[in-house]
This record gives C-alpha cells, structure tokens and sequence, in this order.
C-alpha cells in the first residue's frame, strides 16, 4: 500500500509529467539521434541524485544496428544543442551512443530494473487544427520525426518514478535501475545495451506501453507474452549498368536479382515448431529505363514465434538472397539494421501486477495476461534477465488515443500519466516488501 503521502506527491507531479511528455513530444528524435532526449532525461537523473552513466558505458558500438550515417549524427547533435541539450552530455554521445542508465543504490537488497524507451517515429506530424498538439502549439518542430507511439510519455513516467523514488531513498532497500533506452522502434538499441552490460545482475525488470492493447483509460493489462523475435535486414545488389538497347548484353541486372529474391523470400517453407512471418516491404533499383539496372535494394523482416524460428527464417533468406545474387551475377551484401528476442512475462510478475492495478480505482477494465502477437526490444531485455534467474513483465497501460499508434494524428490522454508513475511506485515497494 502506499500511504497517503507518496499519493499526494505522485498527484503534485502531474503538471510536471505533462510539461515533460509535451517537451519530449515538441522535440522528437528517432533511433540514435536521442541526443536532446538523453541530456534532458541525465540531467534531470544527476539533480535527482542518481548515478548516471551515458555513451560506452551504455551502448556496445559493435552491436549497434541501422546507425543513421556520421553526416546525419552530426547534424542532429548540432540540432540538439540548439533545442537546448546540454553540449557535453551530447559530446558523450558522439557516434548515436544515445541512452542513458541512472541508478539509486539503497543498501542491500534485489536489483531492480524499470525500462523507458525514448525514441520517436519517422513520421511528418499532422498540421490541422483537429490534432491537439499542433492546436495546442506542442507538436514536432523536427521534420520527419514525431512521437507517434507514446514514448514521450514513458520518458515522462520515468522521469516521475525517477522524483518519487529518490525521496523515499531512505525507505528502500537494494538498487533501482532506470533504463532509457535508445532505438526501440526497428527494435535497435536493446541488444547494445545488453551487450554493455546494462541488464547484468537485474533480479526483477518491468516494461511497458501506452495504449496500443489496452485501448482506453481504465483499462490495464498486466502481463504480456508471445513477442515475437524478429531480424531486420538489408540487402544490396550491385551489377553492371549497359545500353538496353545497343549492347544488353555487357551489362548484370541487380533489379532481376532484388525481384528473384523478393519472390523466393516469400516462398521460405513455414516451420513446423510456430508460426514464422517474413515481409519484404521496400525494393528501390534502376536508374533509368534504358539503362540495365546496376544497383538495388530490398529492406525486409524475419519472425518467429520465438528466437529460434527467426534464426531459421534469417539462414534461409541469407541463402535466398545469396541464389538470387549468382543467378544473375551480382556481388550483394546483407547488413542487420534491428532485430531482438521473443519474449514471455514471469507469471509471479503478472499476477502481482494484477493485485496492485485490482487496488487501484483508476483501473476499471483489468486483465491478466493477452498476447503480444509482435516484436518489442523490451523483451530482449526481459528475455536476458530472466535467462539469468530473474524475473519480469511487460504491462500495458490503458489510455484514450486521438488515433492508431503511428498515426501522425496520434495523442493520447495525458491524465494516465500519473496512473504510470503509480503502478510503478507500488511494483517497486511490492518487490521490496517480499524482499526483506
């Protein structure tokens, strides 16, 4: 239970958490180019009195994947400092090495890891009055980048638990761990972050969302399973240009190779242990229609209904795309830009999550378990811990929305704002309280 008040603090702080998610919101930065994002979230930690680590630290570079070109990184530092980052947290960055990690260390006791995602969409954001944020003069002023999903509002949230639990410091017992994490759409940043040790020696991690199957304000689910894994791929076909007309025959056409591998990528036998998915949903080649096309590319995606299946799915079009590439005799190259585990929430976990959110009165739909039936970089995380003897969830926190999740009319009720510090705050203390 919390007493009456940690309650009133939570309820002071929600016309913080709003000017935060609306900040976050008027200044979205996709996968890597959380530059901004970051300095405002550590600094805001620091003052709070949390360790803060940023950069390396953080992120392993080498397992990094579709990484925006250094060009484009440094526009969008530059960028950034001019919103109003600070310029030596986003010198730690250098590279897209966004993110950042901040702990309050509370005595013995379990380590226990909350996990934020603070990326925004590659999304132009609607301009008609009908769209409160740009009625209300907070919507995107970065073209081609808005937050469609929510994640301005779990950056908020985290930022609201972060306040509440540095004063009751005092009250707890272990470590809290505050993940903000960088490139979860594409599912991007979490296998760098793990892969730096961000997940290592966490007993208990919780996740979550805004929305997406918890449709309205009210309703709550508290355990979520069946992410599927998922691998992002592209590849490149590289052949040589000639005259269609005068001599077709000089050149090696990467077109027909992106459209004989696109066609036999569809055509991967299933699995017969789950269900697998493959989509290629980009195929850009040519240069003109006299010329024998010398250059394409195709962008497509792996699933499977766990790790596994996907890794079959990518072997198999690794080989597809490698036929297609000898049949007409062109060099090709595949790089992995996102990819990330399939994921299932601990039970234990679910079922005291239901507790706290059937004690709750802004909770009037609550519902223990429902399929995820995608891909979230959260459950690479969750994925880890629990491999390593821990425990974990992932919830989804209900709420009105203006329109479908990576809408560019996107919004949603900010009053759950403060019901997501909540739930978190009473988790925490739940952890604890089974702890001592």
């Amino acid at each position: 239970m919390l007493n009456k008040e940690i309650l009133e603090k939570i309820k002071k702080l929600e016309p913080k958490l709003v000017e935060y998610r609306r900040d976050f919101h008027t200044y979205p930065e996709p996968a890597w180019k959380e530059f901004r994002t970051t300095s405002i979230i550590a600094e805001k930690l620091l003052e709070l009195g949390y360790s803060v680590k940023m950069g390396h630290e953080v992120i392993k570079e080498s397992e990094m994947m579709g990484v925006p070109g250094a060009a484009e990184l440094e526009k969008h530092m530059v960028q950034a400092i001019g919103q109003g980052a600070n310029h030596k947290l986003v010198e730690k960055m250098a590279g897209g090495l966004t993110g950042a990690v901040a702990e309050l260390h509370c005595g013995d006791g379990p380590t226990i890891a909350l996990r934020f995602d603070i990326d925004s969409n590659d999304i132009e954001e609607s301009k008609e009055e009908s769209h409160r944020p740009y009625r209300e003069g907070f919507s995107s002023k970065n073209s081609k980048a808005m937050h469609a999903c929510g994640h301005d509002g779990h950056a908020a949230i985290g930022l609201g638990i972060a306040e509440i639990l540095a004063g009751m410091k005092d009250q707890l017992k272990g470590t809290i761990r505050l993940i903000f994490q960088p490139g979860e759409e594409g599912v991007r940043g979490a296998r760098a972050m793990v892969a730096a040790g961000v997940a290592d020696g966490v007993d208990y991690i919780i996740g979550g969302h805004i929305g997406f199957k918890a449709a309205h304000t009210g309703d709550f689910i508290c355990g979520t399973g069946k992410f599927l894994a998922t691998t992002k791929l592209d590849a490149t076909f590289k052949g040589v240009p000639a005259h269609a007309g005068a001599a077709p025959q000089e050149g090696k056409n990467a077109l027909l190779a992106a459209a004989a591998a696109s066609l036999n990528l569809h055509a991967i036998s299933r699995h017969g242990d789950g269900a697998s998915r493959i989509n290629v949903g980009v195929m850009e080649a040519g240069q003109g229609r006299n010329i024998l096309p010398p250059n394409a590319t195709i962008k497509l995606e792996t699933r499977g209904e766990n790790s596994e299946i996907d890794e079959y799915m990518v072997k198999e079009s690794k080989r597809v795309i490698e036929a297609a590439a000898k049949m007409y005799d062109v060099d090709y190259h595949i790089e992995t830009v996102g990819g990330t585990k399939s994921g299932e929430s601990s039970m234990e976990m679910v079922r005291m999550l239901k507790g706290i959110a059937e004690s709750m009165p802004q909770f009037t739909n609550v519902t223990e378990y429902t399929n995820f039936g995608a891909a979230e970089d959260y459950s690479h995380f969750m994925s880890v811990v629990q491999e390593n003897g821990g425990l974990g969830t992932y919830y989804m926190l209900g709420a009105d929305r203006a329109a479908g999740h990576h809408d560019d009319h996107f919004d949603f009720d900010e009053s759950v704002l403060a019901t997501g510090v909540e739930v978190n705050i009473r988790a925490v203390l739940n952890i604890l309280s089974n702890n001592e």
